[in-house]
């Protein structure tokens, strides 16, 4: 606990030099239209897990589809292969120690 108080701290003491450091002016810019007829991918490292979001825009710039991609959706089948031949007692504990999203399969 006293490690994890040490570096919470130095994590504030760097978000603080990071703070006086930023340039002056608007806070929020207003986002670009968006391009029409794109296909666009962002990937981000979440705690489970690489998530995904991926867009679809129709020929006007209007978005057409939205898919998020959480990092269950992988995990489950990783899970269905670690409990395989195992007794259903030992289900409950696996199924824990993967900590998986049952809505992020939903998405």
């Amino acid at each position: 606990a006293y490690l994890r108080y040490i570096e919470i701290k130095q994590s504030l003491r760097i978000i603080r030099e990071q703070i006086e450091t930023l340039p002056g002016g608007e806070l929020n810019t207003p986002p670009a239209p968006a391009a029409p007829g794109q296909l666009v991918i962002s990937m981000c490292e979440g705690w489970r897990g690489e998530i995904i979001h991926a867009a679809i825009t129709d020929d006007a710039g209007k978005l057409k589809r939205y898919k998020i991609k959480d990092p269950s959706f992988n995990n489950w089948f990783a899970l269905a292969l670690a409990v395989r031949n195992n007794g259903i007692s030992d289900f409950p504990l696996c199924n824990k120690s993967y900590n998986l999203s049952y809505c992020g399969f939903d998405l």
